[in-house]
């Protein structure tokens, strides 16, 4: 193995996904020489669009564009007092690797938090009494107010060709869309897409009963879409292979079809794939970064040194490099010290099947973000949270899976193989939907992520440590979902429901798939003391250190995290531009 130093950048982007390819063209189109380095693969759109057929087996069951646990494992446990144990297969989330990272394979619902879910912790002081909520939460507002933050969410909207319905436009409150959401200062790139007959019995159910439904907001385009940076993507056709795949039809806003294909083309740009980055190497004061360090694919130790490095992976990868490179004090959840590793946050979903002899749903022709949901029931919008002595929400929403044959939903007691499995998909098949939630979750004091004393990764270093289980709030949160979901089941009036909620007994399963939306770690906020972060994604500790990506959630909202984390990163990438390269320093002065 050889030590190799490559010439010098203004910025070094270590992770090429959402965040990664946002900052990337942002500070390209300043000038600055940038170079991006990605643990995985390259994965140009000629590897998976048409004609290459979806391969159901190979994205949705074997992760073909996911990380293995070999190079991404992590160990979990439910308390401190436990030894933790490593992942060895991805059950309840499945983080993305390669060019485009988790924006690859995502579904592409694309909805922002409320006002609300962004001051939670001032909501939460002015509507609940003290001692109503658990003594161990650590909720907390995020650093920006909502008119801050919106023309950056205005701003990704259109790099994604948004399709939707407005809801509320400049604090008009618009029919059809969801009257609980933020003031938008624009209106919706495209128009929703179309109804399946699912959601549109769950939309005119949800309303009957008094609730607010809307089109789901989908970054799975509904017409032809040239974005502000001159990308272009198709109309979808409702093929229905979204979820843990490329999009076969350039139709899926992801890093590929939004981003990549431009900043590509700058030449002061470049890219390195198969790069693994195993720490940020700084200066003696340990006050600055002079790059990172990165073994090739040829397994040679190489130094990229940079002026600017940017650390936007995956959260886990996000928050473990900081430990590694010793950027900012580990958190100690029985002293409450340090900053990195806190506020771990992940959700709980959860979700009804209704099953009719009468009725048939095509369930062939779909989109990822195709479906209906209402946000009737998030904090500040409900006030039976308060009297039952819990904080959070859900979006409630029926939204049509592809119709692909593994994993169809079948009525309980159906064979799993063979003969009675294909008998029951000749009866069931297409006679089925959902209904379903996807939950807050908020942070606590013993919720935490360090680095696991027993267990190492193939270079030596050792894995990143998960402490996390549900807590009360979040059961109770589930039964009172669960029961509003059964209702308007009900009130469809299926021949048969299964069900599939928490008990209040119920313990973190990490085998079961549930989302890929983890949060927290190293976390922005208003003070070194309780934040790795200041409001510009930029290091307390190290200042020419930034990190977006979920990682900077303090606690988890009910919406997809992914509309929030290109909005912070092209709200950090502003700053960068017209501060921190006027002046490089600290940008929040404590």
């Amino acid at each position: 193995m050889s030590n190799i130093t490559n010439d010098e950048v203004d910025v070094v982007i270590v992770g090429l996904g959402w965040a990664g390819s946002i900052m990337a063209i942002e500070l390209a189109k300043e000038g600055l020489k940038v170079r991006a380095l990605e643990r995985g693969p390259d994965r140009p759109p000629e590897d998976f669009a048409y004609p290459k057929p979806a391969d159901q087996y190979a994205y949705a069951i074997k992760n073909k564009v996911f990380a293995t646990p070999r190079d991404a494992a992590l160990t979990v446990r439910y308390n401190d007092s436990e030894t933790a144990l490593p992942t060895r297969k991805w059950g309840a989330f499945a983080p993305g690797t390669g060019v485009g990272g988790s924006g690859l394979h995502w579904t592409g619902v694309l909805i922002r938090p409320t006002t609300t879910d962004l001051k939670l912790k001032t909501y939460a002081d002015h509507a609940y009494k003290r001692g109503a909520l658990d003594p161990d939460m650590r909720i907390k507002d995020f650093p920006f107010s909502w008119e801050e933050i919106e023309p950056f969410y205005d701003k990704f909207d259109k790099i994604c060709g948004l399709s939707g319905t407005t809801g509320n436009l400049q604090g008009v409150i618009q029919p059809g869309g969801d009257p609980f959401e933020g003031p938008r200062s624009s209106p919706y790139p495209l128009p929703a897409l179309h109804d399946t007959y699912n959601s549109s019995l769950f939309a005119a159910t949800a309303k009957k009963m008094g609730y607010h439904p809307f089109p789901n907001p989908s970054a799975n385009v509904s017409q032809a879409w040239t974005n502000p940076y001159g990308a272009q993507l198709a109309p979808c056709n409702y093929c229905g292979y979204c979820s843990k795949y490329p999009c076969l039809n350039y139709s899926k806003a992801s890093p590929q079809t939004t981003i990549l294909d431009v900043v590509k083309r700058m030449p002061n740009f470049s890219y390195r794939a198969n790069a693994n980055v195993i720490r940020v190497d700084l200066h003696a004061d340990k006050k600055t970064a002079k790059g990172v360090t990165y073994i090739d694919e040829n397994k040679n130790e190489v130094f990229q040194p940079a002026r600017i490095v940017i650390l936007s992976s995956f959260q886990f990868a996000n928050v473990r490099l900081m430990m590694l490179s010793g950027i900012g004090q580990i958190y100690n959840p029985q002293t409450e010290t340090g900053t990195i590793g806190r506020n771990y946050a992940f959700l709980s979903n959860g979700d009804a099947t209704l099953f009719f002899k009468d009725k048939h749903f095509n369930p062939f022709a779909t989109a990822g973000a195709t479906g209906e949901m209402f946000n009737d029931i998030s904090p500040g919008n409900f006030e039976d949270g308060i009297k039952l002595g819990f904080i959070g929400g859900a979006k409630i929403h029926s939204s049509q899976a592809t119709g692909a044959p593994i994993g169809t939903s079948l009525p309980k007691g159906t064979p799993g193989w063979g003969k009675g499995w294909k008998e029951g998909m000749v009866d069931w098949y297409g006679r089925s939907m959902k209904i379903g939630i996807t939950t807050t979750c908020q942070s606590y004091r013993g919720h935490h992520l360090d680095l696991d004393p027993n267990y190492k990764d193939p270079w030596g270093q050792p894995l990143l440590r998960m402490t996390f289980d549900w807590r009360q709030n979040e059961l109770k949160l589930q039964r009172y979902l669960r029961d509003i979901v059964l209702g308007i089941a009900k009130e469809l009036g299926p021949d048969s429901i299964s069900e599939n909620f928490l008990a209040l007994d119920s313990h973190w399963d990490i085998t079961k798939y549930v989302s890929t939306h983890n949060v927290g770690g190293a976390i922005m906020g208003d003070s070194p003391r309780d934040s790795a972060l200041n409001r510009y994604l930029q290091s307390w500790d190290v200042h020419n250190v930034f990190v977006p990506g979920g990682n900077a959630f303090p606690q988890n909202f009910q919406a997809n995290p992914t509309a929030t984390i290109g909005a912070i990163t092209l709200f950090a990438a502003e700053a960068i531009k017209n501060q921190y390269l006027k002046n490089p320093g600290p940008l929040v002065q404590v």
